[in-house]
Parts: C-alpha cells; structure tokens; sequence
C-alpha cells in the first residue's frame, strides 16, 4: 500500500507542533474529513485539563476510544493528542490502518507557542524540555515519515522524496533507464538493467513487449525507472503488467516528470490512434526527486517542464514559476500530490483538473504525428483553455511564448474528439486557482484548435 492512499492520514507530535493548522489545510486540499483528536474528547467528556487532572489513566483510555472510532469511519485526516503514541493499542491500530506522518517541531518553537497556555503539561519549561526528548523516538518510531508543513505532508503520503542527492533505496531491482540519462547520470542498482529510447519513442507496444521478455525478476522485486515522462510511463505500465503487477519506483530526471509526469500512478503507452490509450493506475512505491538531474536538460525539455509549471500555478492559484528551482517543483509536486489523494483512480471528477490545456495538447501531438513536442503542445493547450475560459493569457504568452505548430487539422480534431477524457469535455478556468470541467460546442473547440495550427 502507497502512503495514505486508502489509509488514514494521521498526524503525531510534540504539543505546539501545529497538528491542527496543518491538518486542517492538508484535509482542505485533498478534500478528506478532519478529525482533531483532543477537539472530539473535549466535546464528548469536557475540558481536557480537567479530564487529565482527575486522571490521566481515564484519559488515555478516552483518548484510546475515541481514535478507534476515528480509525473505523471512512479515510480522514487525524491530529493526534501529543499523547497519544504513548499507548501500545494505538500506535498498532495506527499501524494497521493509518499512514502516520510525525510533524516536527523545534523544542524552542514548541515551547513558544504553548506556553501560558492552559496544557496541563505545559506548565514547567524545565518539565515540557523533559518530555520533549523523551517522545523524539516514539514519534520517529511510529510514523513512517515526517514533515514540517503541509507540503511536507503531502508528499510523504504519496512517498514523494524531493531533495538534492536523494536516491532510491531498493533491493534487487531492475533498473528501466533512458539509455542518453543513464551516460549522463550513471545509477547502479542490485540487479538488471534494461535501457529505452529517449522520448515518446520509449513508449510503443514494441518496447514493452522486448522489456517484458527481459525482465528475470520475482513477484518480490522491484522496477526503478529512471528518465524523463516517457521512461516512467513505460516502466511504470511494464510493472503494472509484469506477473500481473510489481512494485516500481519513478526516478523522474526531467522537469517534467518532477513536477507531474512521475507523480499520481498513471502509467501508460501510445497506439497509433492516440497519446496513452493504453495504461493502468498502478502507483509507485515511492517517487525519488533529485533537482540535480535538470543540470545536463536540454532547454527544449526544460522548456517542456515549464509548461507543466504554468499549468500548475493556474491551477492553484499561485505563481509557483516565480519560486526558487527547488521550492517550485516542491510547491508542484504538492500540489498534484493533494490532487491525486482527493482522486487517486479519477472516480470522482477532482483529477479531471489536471488536463486543464491537455485535451488539445494531445490533439496537437496526434495531429503532427508526433513531431510537435509535448511542452509545446502543453503551451498551444493552455493558450486555449484560457482563451475559451475568457481569461487573461499574459502569463501564458510570457513565460511559454506558444507560437502556432504544423499538425493536419482534421487528423488532430480526430484525435481530439476520441480523447480518453471523454468527448466535448474541457477543463476550463472560471479564475485563476478556480479550474471547472466542463463541455465545449463543437464549433468553439474546432476553432480553438485551429488557431494553434499554423495555416
């Protein structure tokens, strides 16, 4: 199992570590109950810190309660009582049926917040430091990751690691390398290695079928596919279908594949009828981000990755293309991560925002036989939606500078209408930060499409 996804989302720590500010916002973005521990005590059986000073034992036994019957109801965002590990019953319910995040936080930070507070343990300095080091390691030792703010915690629950030097830690493993990263950006593994093509020429039938035919791991393996978009979509669906399923890490070495491609679990292929008609959810174990990687890209694939920026600062609402390099694909990883919680298998509509600009991206790329890049055609799409949304496309214009591609009209029109997002369906954005799907006439489509092909 992959982090929260069918799991609780629990959040342990220190008094003062901010579970409920940061709970609050992290079930906000991936649209789950919120559940704060001590909030739910306090309405049922009264004051906390009279609770505790008529009997910290019955406390803990209410507290115990009540997280059992959190961890029974349907998947939630849980603050827990800075107590709470303390009990053996609720670190193994925690175990089995919740992802625990342990929220860090400073001794002098913590302190500072609490103190003149009416926290029956939060009377003494001297007593509060105590405490603080002695549940470090029960809190390190029952969360399977830790974080300090809410993108912290999203990306833990989709076992994203964004960090220079990071690598993955795996057993024996095959390795699906782009053969032009693997010369820049040599990767050992303990195992096979197996080189693609570079680009969307890695994902066809063929290469999969040679891949599939290769591969000489057991059930108990593990694929790492290392390259940009292409390279994790193609081994990411080869796991999908190898022995009916394996577990697979993304190492994405292109900004694309950072920001998006490698995060969320969909996997995929082209046919000749179109751009990932064939694929599978089939979600990474974890997803190992080096920003060191963008050092030897090519500006055309930077410039790809970009466009995957701009899409995701659209949609959030917020410039994230103005961010350091590493704060920015932090800050886009997060965000697609709380999308594809709130919507891990596109069952409820919440995942379909991501194709805001993608419907005639595909389309773009269809209708050149692939010729056109997909940053490119990403730019041309969100030119598009933002033009049928009526909204300003300055930030667009500026930062991407689409510029009118050569693709047959009616072969991509064709492509755009058998799209897999469902015909005449578009993401469109009501303003910046507000994306609505939603459907488009015929006629407005067919002419929107037509402006991003150079006549």
């Amino acid at each position: 199992m992959v982090g929260a996804l069918g799991r609780h989302l629990a959040l342990a720590g220190f008094m003062g570590a901010g579970k409920t500010t940061v709970g609050t916002k992290v079930a906000e973005l991936i649209h789950r109950p919120f559940v704060d521990l001590d909030a739910e005590i306090e309405a049922r059986h009264g004051p906390i810190p009279e609770l505790f000073e008529q009997s910290e034992p019955e406390f803990r036994r209410l507290e115990e309660n009540v997280l059992a019957e959190a961890l029974a109801g349907p998947d939630s965002v849980l603050a827990l009582g800075g107590g709470a590990v303390l009990s053996p019953l609720n670190r193994e319910r925690l175990k089995e049926r919740a992802f625990t995040v342990h929220l860090e936080v400073d001794v002098d930070d913590a302190w500072e917040r609490v103190r003149g507070s009416n926290r029956p343990l939060a009377r003494s300095e001297h007593e509060f430091r105590r405490l603080y080091e002695s549940r470090r390691s029960l809190y390190a030792d029952t969360a399977e990751a830790a974080a300090v703010d809410p993108e912290g915690v999203l990306l833990a629950a989709l076992g994203i690691r964004v960090g220079r030097g990071e690598r993955p830690a795996v057993g024996t493993a095959a390795l699906i390398a782009d053969e032009r990263v693997l010369e820049l950006h040599p990767l050992e593994v303990d195992g096979e290695t197996h080189h693609v093509p570079a680009g969307e020429a890695a994902k066809s039938l063929d290469v999969v079928e040679r891949l599939l035919g290769e591969l000489g791991l057991s059930r108990e393996g593990t694929i790492v596919a290392f390259g940009g978009g292409s390279t994790t979509d193609v081994a990411g669906f080869v796991a999908a279908t190898y022995l009916r399923g394996i577990a697979w890490i993304a190492v994405p070495t292109s900004l694309t594949g950072m920001v998006d491609a490698a995060i969320g679990g969909k996997t995929g292929i082209n046919t000749a009828e179109g751009k990932n008609l064939a694929g599978s959810f089939h979600f990474p174990q974890a997803v190992v981000i080096d920003p060191d990687y963008l050092r030897t890209l090519p500006e055309e694939e930077r410039r790809a990755g970009i466009a995957e920026v701009v899409k995701t600062g659209l949609l959030a609402g917020r410039e994230v293309w103005s961010l350091p390099e590493d704060e920015m694909i932090r800050a886009c990883a997060a965000f697609k991560a709380a999308v594809v919680l709130s919507d891990p298998y596109e069952t409820k509509g919440r995942r379909a925002i991501l194709n805001l600009g993608h419907t005639f991206a595909h389309a773009l790329e269809a209708g050149s036989s692939y010729r056109v890049r997909h940053g490119d055609a990403v730019a041309l799409g969100l030119l598009a939606a933002l033009r049928l949304s009526g909204q300003a496309t300055d930030d667009v214009e500026e930062l991407l500078r689409p510029e009118p591609v050569e693709a047959d009209l009616d072969a991509a029109w064709a492509a755009l209408k058998r799209d897999k997002k469902g015909e005449g369906v578009f993401v469109l954005l009501e303003a910046p930060g507000k994306p609505v799907v939603t459907t488009v006439s015929d006629e407005d489509a067919r002419a929107a499409l037509s402006a991003l092909i150079r006549q």
